[in-house]
């Protein structure tokens, strides 16, 4: 008995590494057809160019306009102020306990409004200058060339909706000042610190627009910056999705967000500890990135020893959801191996004396 129990407790210490605690990474070329790519200048350079051209890519809104759409049409709920010179009984008084919308001229839900000597006019769709003309011709029967002044005072029929990661989400009204993205965002109180400035939409007509917040700020894309119209509706993403994961041998294994939607493979390391140096293998540094379309991962390697490692690791970008994964020593697995394994040894050994001392 007893020396059956220490040819089993022989064969697990044998066995050690097989039995190891967590992932080993030298056996992934073999499993799955999985291949490891070293992380080297070349890659480096490659991914930096497929980066800018998605880059430009995105920032080609297909979002076609002309000068005609800047200039304001005057819709539903709408308040018109139409004073005609000389003859105050054409215009609405304000006074004192009247405020202007009160005493101004509703746009009905048919784009019409009325005025005397003039009955129902259609004022919806129309310019304030085309408004102007229509009701000049319309009383100059009944007035010796009237002189008349038409504004909005209220802009009430035109809006965009802004959503997500703002300070005040909501709509915001269109004025005759047209409305560009960036005035939106800063009406809305502008972005919150955990928005995603890259992954912006834009909404319109039921298609779908990628807006990249941060060629905008940073690199003063203006063609983002796009006039927003009626109905639009812009959304402005959280990063809590946009992070990357740090496991294996750092001094804080961590999910890290992604700042501004990027982060370097050394600044994510740098954010999790640095690597344990006593328990590390800091030749194999892994980066596992899921392809979409893909069954398998693509996994990269940085070699954490050589000379111009820390230049590699602070160039790599990393990609939302990517885990990087800092091997284990051998020495350090199989450490972990015969701590595990002690619990059990003392047990067989405790059960071996049990029955010698019971056979005797």
């Amino acid at each position: 008995m007893r020396a059956g129990a220490y040819t089993l407790l022989l064969s697990i210490l044998l066995s050690g590494c097989a039995l190891s605690p967590g992932m080993n990474m030298e056996s992934l070329p073999s499993w799955r057809g999985i291949t490891i790519t070293p992380i080297t200048a070349n890659l480096v350079q490659e991914q930096n160019r497929n980066a800018a051209i998605l880059r430009t890519e995105n920032s080609k809104i297909s979002l076609q306009q002309n000068d005609s759409d800047t200039e304001y049409k005057i819709g539903p709920q709408d308040i018109l102020s139409i004073t005609v010179w000389d003859h105050p009984e054409l215009t609405i008084p304000a006074g004192s306990f009247r405020t202007a919308e009160e005493a101004g001229h509703l746009v009905d839900d048919s784009g019409h409004i009325f005025y005397p000597y003039v009955g129902r006019v259609k004022v919806a769709g129309k310019t304030i200058g085309e408004v102007r003309d229509t009701l000049t011709a319309a009383i100059s029967r009944k007035v010796v060339r009237p002189q008349l002044d038409v504004r909005v005072i209220a802009y009430r029929s035109k809006k965009v909706y802004i959503t997500g990661e703002v300070t005040t989400p909501g709509p915001q009204f269109i004025t005759d000042i047209p409305l560009t993205l960036m005035q939106a965002i800063n009406q809305a109180g502008n972005l919150t610190d955990r928005s995603d400035m890259v992954n912006v939409t834009l909404t319109r007509d039921g298609k779908t627009y990628p807006v990249n917040l941060l060629a905008m700020y940073e690199q003063g894309d203006l063609s983002q910056n796009i006039l927003l119209k009626d109905r639009d509706t812009l959304y402005i993403p959280s990063q809590d999705l946009r992070k990357v994961f740090v496991l294996g041998e750092v001094q804080r294994p961590s999910s890290i967000l992604m700042p501004k939607g990027r982060i370097s493979l050394a600044e994510a390391i740098s954010d999790a500890g640095g690597v344990n140096r006593l328990t590390s293998k800091p030749e194999q540094i892994f980066v596992i990135r899921n392809i979409e379309n893909e069954t398998t991962p693509a996994v990269y390697q940085l070699n954490g020893k050589s000379p111009d490692s820390m230049i590699l690791g602070d160039q790599f970008m990393l990609k939302p959801r990517d885990i990087v994964y800092v091997e284990t020593a051998g020495i350090t697995r199989w450490n972990r191996v015969i701590q595990q394994l002690v619990p059990t040894t003392t047990l067989l050994n405790n059960s071996v004396n049990t029955d010698y001392l019971l056979s005797q």
